[in-house]
C-alpha cells in the first residue's frame, strides 16, 4: 500500500519523514523542536547556503576528493534551488538551536534527496549521495552559517544602494525645484530664522548621501570569509587549496566581490562585522525616519497645521472623517525604522553572546539583519515612487508663516543689540502685528535700511543683515 510517509534514521533514532519532503530526519527534529514563530527562512539566507554547497562541490570535484558523478549532482541540485525550485522545503523556523546546525542540515538534506533523485535513487535513502559526507564535505555549521551571512547581506547590497540613491536623487530634485521657496526655520519647534524649502531638502538628500556611504564602506567588511574554517576556525578536515578555490568558485556564482579572510580563527569568533552593517543600516534608518517626520510636520493641517507641503494621497485616511487624507507613506517608513532599530539592537546583542570560538546567535543575527535589510529596501522605494517624487510646496503658507515667525527679529540684532532685538520679538507676539509692521511703526531703523535688513531671502544666506552699516557698538 502507499504511505504517505518514510522512515528515516539518525544518531538518536528514527522518525517518519512526510514521503514527499525533499528534506530529512534532522530537518523533521527541528520542526518539532522549533515550532516558534510560524516563520521560514528568509530566501537570501536559503540561497546563500546553497551557493555553498554548489561551490564545495566544485571545488572538491577540482581536488579530486568528491566523485565527479556525486558533485555534479549536487551542482544540478543547488542550480534547481537557485533557479526558483523547492523553496517550500526550506522550512526551519528562525529561532533555532544554536550557531544554525538545523537550517545547514535542512540544505544537505534537500539537496542529497534531490542529487539522489537525480542520479536515480529514492528520498530517505541517501545513496549515493550523503548529506553530511558529501553535500557537507570538509564543512561544518560553523564556518557555513558566518560565510552566508556575510554573502546574504552583500547580495541584497546593491538593492538597497539603488533604492536609496533614488530617493537622494528625488530629494535633491526638490531641492532644486524648491530652491526659491522661503519659510520659517523651526529649532525646538519654535520659530527660527527662515531657510529656503529647497535648502531643507538639500540637507535631506546630504544625509541620505552620508549614511549611505556608511552602509558601503561596513559592507566591504563582510567581503572577507572565514569559509574553510572547518569546526574552530583552524581548518581541521579542509585540503589547503580549499579556501581559495572556495572563494574562487563563489565570486563565479554570486558574482560579489570576495576575499579569503586572512584569520579564519578570528572570522568564526566575531561577529562584528555583522554588528557594524547592522548599526549602519540603523543609522541610515535613523535619518530617513527623521525626513519622514520632517514631512509628517510640514504637512500638517490642511486648515490647523502649518501645511507647508503637500504630499499625493494614496488612500482615504479615516474610516470615520470623510474626506481625510493621512501622511500614510511617511507613517510606513516611521514604522519600519522603528522596526530596524529595534532588529539592530537584538543583533548587538547577540553578536556580544559569542563564546571562545563561536557565536551560536548566529541564526536570530542572520534573521534580523537580513530583514532590516529588505524592509529598508522596500519601504525607501515606496517612499521615493509614492510620496517623496509628488511632494508639492505651498508657496503661499511658506510665505505666510515666515512672516509671522518672531525670529526675524535676530536679523536686527546687529544693528540694533540683542536685548532691543528681544523686546520686539515679545511685542510682536504680543500684540500679534509682524515683525517688519513693528519695526516701521516704532521707527527702529531708516525706512531705507528696514527691507534690507528685513530681506528673507538673504537671511537663509551666509552674511550680516544689512551689512555692517549701523552695527553695534561694542561695548
Amino acid at each position: 500500500m502507499p504511505t504517505n510517509t518514510r522512515t528515516e534514521k539518525d544518531p538518536l533514532g528514527t522518525l517518519d519523514v512526510p514521503a514527499e519532503a525533499l528534506y530529512g530526519v534532522q530537518t523533521l527534529r527541528a520542526i518539532q523542536n522549533f515550532p516558534i514563530s510560524g516563520l521560514k527562512p528568509l530566501p537570501p539566507f536559503v540561497i546563500a547556503q546553497v551557493w555553498i554547497k554548489k561551490a564545495a562541490a566544485l571545488t572538491h570535484k577540482a581536488t579530486g576528493r568528491l566523485d565527479p558523478r556525486l558533485a555534479d549532482a549536487i551542482v544540478a541540485a543547488a542550480n534547481e534551488v537557485l533557479a526558483g525550485k523547492h523553496m517550500d522545503q526550506f522550512v526551519v523556523d528562525p529561532y533555532q538551536a544554536g550557531a544554525g546546525t538545523s537550517h545547514n542540515m535542512n540544505v544537505n538534506e534537500v539537496l542529497a534527496n534531490r542529487a539522489n533523485e537525480l542520479l536515480g535513487g529514492k528520498r530517505g535513502e541517501y545513496k549515493p549521495v550523503h548529506p553530511n559526507d558529501h553535500v557537507n564535505m570538509a564543512q561544518s555549521t560553523n564556518d557555513t552559517i558566518p560565510t552566508n551571512i556575510r554573502l546574504a547581506c552583500l547580495a541584497q547590497l546593491s538593492g538597497l544602494v539603488t533604492a536609496f540613491e533614488s530617493l537622494r536623487s528625488a530629494l535633491a530634485a526638490k531641492g532644486r525645484e524648491f530652491d526659491d521657496i522661503v519659510k520659517a526655520g523651526r529649532t525646538h519647534l519654535q520659530d527660527a530664522m527662515p531657510i529656503r524649502l529647497g535648502q531643507e531638502f538639500d540637507a535631506y538628500a546630504g544625509s541620505i548621501e552620508r549614511g549611505l556611504k556608511r552602509v558601503t564602506e561596513a559592507a566591504d567588511y563582510l567581503r572577507d570569509l572565514g569559509i574553510g574554517g572547518s569546526a574552530v576556525g583552524t581548518g581541521v578536515t579542509v585540503e589547503p587549496s580549499y579556501p581559495n578555490l572556495m572563494i574562487k568558485h563563489l565570486k563565479k556564482i554570486t558574482e560579489l566581490d570576495l576575499r579569503a579572510g586572512k584569520d579564519r580563527v578570528q572570522l568564526m569568533q566575531s561577529m562584528g562585522d555583522v554588528a557594524g552593517f547592522s548599526s549602519a543600516l540603523k543609522v541610515l534608518a535613523i535619518d530617513l525616519s527623521k525626513i519622514a517626520s520632517d514631512l509628517r510636520l510640514m504637512v500638517m493641517g490642511p486648515r490647523t497645521g502649518i501645511d507647508e507641503i503637500k504630499l499625493p494621497a494614496v488612500q482615504p485616511g479615516s474610516s470615520i472623517m470623510p474626506g481625510k487624507v493621512n501622511p500614510s507613506i511617511p507613517e510606513m517608513v516611521n514604522q519600519v525604522c522603528l522596526q530596524v532599530i529595534g532588529l539592530d539592537t537584538t543583533v548587538a546583542v547577540a553578536s556580544e553572546h559569542g563564546q571562545l570560538e563561536l557565536n551560536v546567535m548566529m541564526p536570530v543575527i542572520a534573521f534580523n539583519v537580513l530583514l532590516s535589510t529588505r524592509i529598508l529596501t522596500n519601504a525607501t522605494t515606496v517612499f521615493t515612487e509614492r510620496c517623496v517624487k509628488g511632494i508639492e510646496a505651498n508657496r503661499e503658507m511658506c510665505e505666510y508663516w515666515v512672516e509671522r515667525s518672531a525670529a526675524l527679529a535676530t536679523a536686527l540684532a546687529p544693528q540694533i543689540g540683542y536685548a532691543r532685538a528681544a523686546e520686539l520679538s515679545k511685542q510682536s507676539v504680543k500684540e500679534n502685528i509682524l515683525i517688519r509692521d513693528l519695526v516701521k511703526r516704532e521707527h527702529v531703523l531708516p525706512d531705507d535700511q528696514i527691507d534690507d535688513v528685513l530681506d528673507l531671502r538673504k537671511m537663509t544666506e551666509i552674511g550680516v543683515p544689512g551689512g555692517a552699516h549701523g552695527a553695534v557698538a561694542a561695548g
